[in-house]
């Protein structure tokens, strides 16, 4: 019987970091029961790890939790990419091709590799992703099988800061490996987006704590991405640094204004001595410059909003009262938000929130990317100590430990019978040492 596969993923935010465990069964079904988070504050600045110790010991402690729900050793685990510094470079990659002979996907694969030939300063490249293939200057979905003279392949480079990759990979130096790293964009994009979508022109819009980023398809492609250094917290911080009151409160202000896009009808209350209107007052004024900036995504893209029939809004900050409405009323878009990925069967009602949208989308691709056969765990196995032999006694399960006796031990050891090598083998199974929780 073929083994289920177990998949851990981890999303690191601005305010929080979550890891979560998928189950996949050999029929391709993905489920979800386990989860853990921990709030942050300063410790991740822009959605890159500023403080690598902070970060790594709240993944530890993540883990940890996460090896006590399914009992079992957490072996590597799939980490998501996301931040400031995150965002698409568009390149070209021209090639002669003998007319005599199709073009492979081999081929193709070697010319899209070839777009990272050449270093951009400071970057690393962290994923590459076809928009548009040429075939004797003529756009094609796909150059496989076809014959031509000249093949041209656009690509989007997705980029981020070296020293964020830096800090990752020195995260990850703490005993469980980095299985692979997926940008989180991309696979949200891939797993809440419809075809149509992509096809239409829609922009994936992420808001989260501090980072807000955009991601622009048409035409089935991806045609940018870009990250803004502006989320919810510049929000709590105006009122906080308004109001002249501390964060947390900043914080308890804004979600509990009934509609703080819109401060003519805010109702006149106080909320923990500060008056809604006043605090709305600031909220309205940055979020509308948080839109303007998203808008602004579409000229840098190249594409109007008439070439864009809807907009998917996802992130903690997303769900803010009005949001929606004056997104739709600025960028002349139709607005919906978007939704947990279909293929996943959340089974713990607790955990089923769109808050964890992210994490869910990095266990879905991840479940696409892991090898047959592998697993991101290591379960616990108790097998059945009873050894049924014609004639002879059940083994015993744990070794049973004699008194020394000096004069015995000086007697020559007799050769073991058969069904005591069968009885020792089975004691040292049951005696092997568990795993050191400190080395996890």
């Amino acid at each position: 019987m073929e083994k289920n596969q177990y998949i851990v993923a981890l999303e690191i935010g601005s305010s929080k970091i979550v890891g979560a465990i998928a189950e996949k069964t050999s029929a391709g079904y993905l489920s979800v029961r386990h989860l853990q988070e921990e709030q942050h504050l300063d410790s991740v600045r822009y959605g890159s790890v500023k403080n690598v110790e902070n970060v790594k010991s709240s993944i530890n402690r993540i883990l940890h939790n996460l090896e006590g729900m399914i009992d079992g050793r957490i072996k590597q685990v799939y980490l998501g990419i996301s931040g400031r510094s995150l965002h698409s470079i568009v390149s070209e990659v021209n090639r002669s091709v003998g007319s005599t002979e199709a073009i492979t996907q081999e081929l193709v694969d070697r010319i899209i590799q070839d777009a990272t030939s050449t270093p951009i300063r400071n970057y690393d490249t962290v994923d590459i992703v076809p928009r548009a293939y040429y075939v004797d200057k003529v756009e094609t979905p796909t150059p496989v099988g076809q014959f031509g003279s000249s093949i041209k392949i656009k690509v989007n480079l997705i980029v981020v800061k070296q020293a964020l990759m830096l800090n990752l990979n020195r995260l990850m130096t703490f005993g469980i490996p980095a299985k692979d790293y997926i940008v989180t964009p991309l696979a949200v994009a891939d797993q809440i987006l419809s075809e149509s979508d992509r096809e239409l022109g829609c922009m994936l819009v992420d808001m989260g704590a501090e980072t807000t980023t955009v991601s622009i398809y048409k035409d089935k492609a991806l045609i940018y991405l870009n990250t803004l250094p502006l989320g919810g917290r510049n929000l709590t911080r105006d009122v906080m640094l308004g109001m002249g009151v501390r964060e947390v409160t900043a914080e308890n202000v804004k979600k509990n204004i009934n509609n703080p896009l819109d401060p003519n009808n805010v109702s006149s209350v106080v909320i923990e001595g500060v008056p809604a209107p006043e605090a709305a007052n600031y909220i309205s004024a940055r979020m509308g410059e948080i839109i303007a900036n998203i808008n602004q995504q579409l000229a840098y893209a190249n594409v109007s909003s008439e070439e864009i029939q809807s907009i998917v809004l996802i992130g903690g900050c997303a769900h803010m009262s009005g949001l929606q409405q004056k997104l739709a009323e600025t960028i002349k878009v139709k607005v919906r938000m978007g939704q947990n990925p279909s293929m996943l069967n959340i089974l713990n009602p607790e955990i089923n929130r769109m808050e964890y949208i992210e994490v869910f989308s990095l266990l879905a691709k991840a479940s696409e990317m892991i090898p047959e056969g592998e697993s991101c765990i290591e379960l616990n196995r108790y097998e059945d100590p009873s050894f049924e032999v014609k004639g002879a006694p059940a083994a015993p399960t744990r070794p049973v430990e004699q008194p020394a006796n000096p004069a015995k031990q000086a007697k020559p050891k007799k050769r073991p019978g058969w069904f005591k090598n069968v009885t020792k083998k089975l004691n040292d199974l049951m005696s092997e040492d568990e795993p050191n929780d400190d080395d996890q």
